[in-house]
């Protein structure tokens, strides 16, 4: 099967992801023995500039990492749309992102299958903005609002993580932000239009400079996004503004930054999933129900945070502090959904390398700490009444969106979490690591609607988990390395998952219980022949009382979650990529055969199929060109069929979709450049279901992908 990986990259390829353009500076922290090495070529140089800090240790070189782990720079990549997370995860093996082209809907992010269950949000996997969480305590991630502009690279962590990261690291994502310019003032404006959707976006940034003119440790950097539009389907239009703003300074040898984010959007519809016919038909069209209930929702969201680090090479020292708040109305088919959110939270790790043992050894630790208090308040949806309707007991107000109250609760949700590791670096070249981590997850539910016929949900529950990890990498060569791990994952229900059940009970569901993953991976990286990064990586996960999704019958658009007992899940994961001064290549191929052991609904036996949501086999495909200015790149998807349920009955068929883009970056012009660029996306109209509903009822199972659609972007610099 790996070879078929191997040889299947020949026929699709993936964008680059995993080389960066770095400074002299970054490149001298590596070891002697490597940078004689790396100072041979260009490709070597890129990938020993890299230093990463996913391991929550000081910065470190990729190849002396003993997990997976992907990097995508995203201003190495020309003509990047910025349209969705899609656009800068496009090519991470082990990582799918499934567009629901539904502005109500975060797309769906799955990191080996990790996440593919969600029905609203990224769940399984964690994401962090600069190292801060955007995962809520509970593991739940809205992602509407990322500001995408402002984001400069992201780093992947392709494999379980709970003994660095706690509840929900099936897999890593963390976003990090662009760096200011090093002027004392640039400007990068995007208008960007498509599809039936706007967009326009400034960034500003600068650095402080002493009086002579040389870059002092301090800069800021400011972004501001708008976008509107009808979308590319019925009843998804979009109205959402977001700013994000970071200052930096150093004081007394501390680094400290500010970050600031606002999200407004006042109108996100919500189009809905469509049956297989619908699909055939018109990808175009939208739910009925979801229109006659005029779904949608309406989100404000800040965050607040600060940032400090101290030390330098192996010794560090950092910590991080937020404070957040997000207020959603969410008229929904079976009731209007309102709540008021605060979040705040923390962490403090440190890491240190003494060489006065025997061998070097690396010592870090840290505790992270999070809290949600959500007010939610449930109405009675009556969109379908009219003014003149007479008045009833659940929509006393004819003409008002919101009926009566059918629940009132206040939800709170307390994660702590505390780890330590440790790594030794043996003769030859190798990296022994273990690493340990206790979590605790506390949910309390406080009812506040309390009647004859509405039940007391009050409730309490605390589950934890103890994660161990052990890792190893061996530099064989100054540019190639091979690894080992044995990691683990675990995974809480939201508070939300917890309080719906289908069976109307009360109180918090004491059966739903958290899942919990054992992973063993094997995996080489490293540059071959000066230009060629390679990237291939082996895994087997056991998971126990899998989270499975399910519709609530005659509720459309509730959810209920129950637990398989056990699920297996291996896979291979192969990338490729090059760089010339002329042409950019490179493929992924990922190979996942996921499936379910042993479980058992009522008398229905589940036990050998598939789990939903995953295909068996993704590729993905790109290749630029640049000369003179000119720019053009062909990217492509290919994903097998995909099951809807359970047992396996339903399918999305697979597809291939290729997008072209070509521009000019046309020359200075005193202080500005300017930069059109023309797109094709889904060049070949095809029809087909980007995502899928797990367990769907009234068979909606399918949200189509994007249609074709002309894309325009002018890129504007002015410095």
């Amino acid at each position: 099967m790996l070879a078929l990986g191997i040889l299947s990259l020949a026929v699709v390829a993936a964008p680059a992801h995993a080389q960066e353009r770095t400074r002299p500076d970054s490149v001298a922290a590596d070891r002697a023995a490597a940078d004689s090495a790396a100072a041979r070529t260009r490709g070597a140089q890129a990938l020993q500039g890299v230093r990463v800090t996913v391991t929550r240790d000081a910065a470190r070189s990729p190849l002396e990492l003993p997990f997976a782990w992907s990097r995508a720079t995203i201003d190495d990549r020309p003509a990047l749309r910025r349209s969705g997370v899609g656009d800068l995860l496009l090519g991470v093996p082990g990582v799918q992102v499934q567009d629901r082209a539904n502005p109500s809907q975060d797309p769906r992010i799955a990191i080996r299958g990790f996440g593919a269950r969600s029905a609203f949000g990224v769940r399984g996997v964690r994401v962090l903005r600069d190292g801060i969480p955007l995962t809520l305590p509970d593991g739940q991630t809205p992602l509407d609002w990322l500001d995408l502009e402002s984001v400069g690279r992201v780093d992947v962590i392709r494999g379980t993580a709970a003994a660095l990261y706690g509840n929900a690291a099936g897999g890593v994502i963390d976003f990090r932000s662009r760096a200011p310019s090093a002027r004392p003032l640039a400007i990068d404006a995007r208008v960007w239009d498509g599809g039936g959707l706007q967009r326009g976006s400034v960034l500003a940034s600068g650095s402080r400079r002493d009086t002579s003119g040389v870059v002092q440790g301090g800069g800021w950097l400011g972004s501001v996004t708008r976008t509107t539009g009808d979308g590319s389907r019925q009843w998804s239009h979009l109205d959402a503004t977001s700013a994000f703003a970071r200052a930096l300074a150093t004081v007394a040898g501390t680094r400290l930054e500010v970050q600031g984010t606002r999200y407004d959007a006042p109108r996100a519809e919500n189009t809905g999933a469509l049956t297989a016919a619908e699909l055939a038909r018109n990808p175009r069209l939208p739910d009925s129900l979801n229109i006659t209930r005029r779904s949608r929702k309406a989100v404000e969201h800040a965050q607040l945070s600060l940032l400090a680090a101290r030390g330098d090479g192996a010794n560090t020292l950092n910590a991080s502090l937020f404070v957040g708040t997000r207020t959603l109305d969410n008229p929904l088919p079976f009731a209007v959904v309102a709540v008021d959110r605060h979040v705040a939270g923390g962490s403090l790790h440190g890491a240190f390398r003494t060489t006065r043992l025997s061998w070097p050894v690396r010592l870090g630790g840290g505790v992270d700490a999070q809290r949600q208090v959500d007010d939610r308040l449930n109405f009675e949806n009556c969109a379908t009444l009219a003014a003149t309707a007479p008045a009833t007991a659940l929509c006393p107000k004819p003409g008002n969106e919101r009926g009566s109250v059918r629940l009132n609760q206040q939800e709170r949700v307390g994660g702590l979490g505390g780890y330590v590791r440790a790594e030794v670096e043996a003769p030859h070249r190798l990296f022994a690591s273990a690493a340990l981590r206790y979590d605790r997850v506390n949910f309390v539910v406080r009812d506040r609607f309390i009647t004859a016929t509405n039940l007391n949900d009050s409730g309490e529950r605390v589950l934890s988990a103890v994660s161990p990890m052990l890792g190893i990498s061996w530099r064989a060569r100054p540019l190639l390395s091979v690894y080992a791990n044995l990691s683990t994952a675990f995974e809480t229900p939201t508070i939300t998952e917890l309080t719906n059940q289908d069976n109307g009970a009360a109180g918090l569901n004491a059966l739903l219980d958290p899942q919990r993953t054992r992973t063993a991976e094997v995996g080489v990286q490293g540059m071959l022949w000066s230009r060629l990064r390679a990237d291939v990586a082996l895994f087997r996960a056991t998971v126990l009382d899998e989270l499975v999704p399910f519709d609530v019958p005659n509720q459309p658009g509730r959810r209920a979650f129950r637990n398989a007992g056990r699920t297996s899940r291996q896979g291979v994961e192969t990338n490729l990529n090059a760089s010339t001064s002329v042409f950019d290549v490179g493929a992924s191929h990922t190979w996942s055969r996921f499936a379910f052991d042993t479980y058992r609904v009522g008398t229905a036996n589940y036990d050998g199929k598939v789990i939903p949501g995953i295909p068996a086999h993704l590729l993905q495909a790109y290749i630029t060109a640049r000369r003179a200015g000119w720019f053009a790149t062909v990217d492509g998807t290919a994903s097998s069929r995909v099951s809807a349920d359970d047992a396996s009955t339903v399918f999305a068929a697979g597809y291939a979709a290729w997008n072209v883009r070509a521009g000019y970056t046309a020359p200075r012009l005193g202080h500005v450049r300017l930069e059109p660029t023309l797109g094709i996306e889904n060049m070949f109209d095809r029809r087909y279901a980007g995502s899928v509903v797990i367990n769907a009822t009234r068979s909606r199972y399918f949200e189509p992908g994007l249609p074709r659609r002309l894309t325009f972007v002018m890129r504007i610099q002015a410095e």
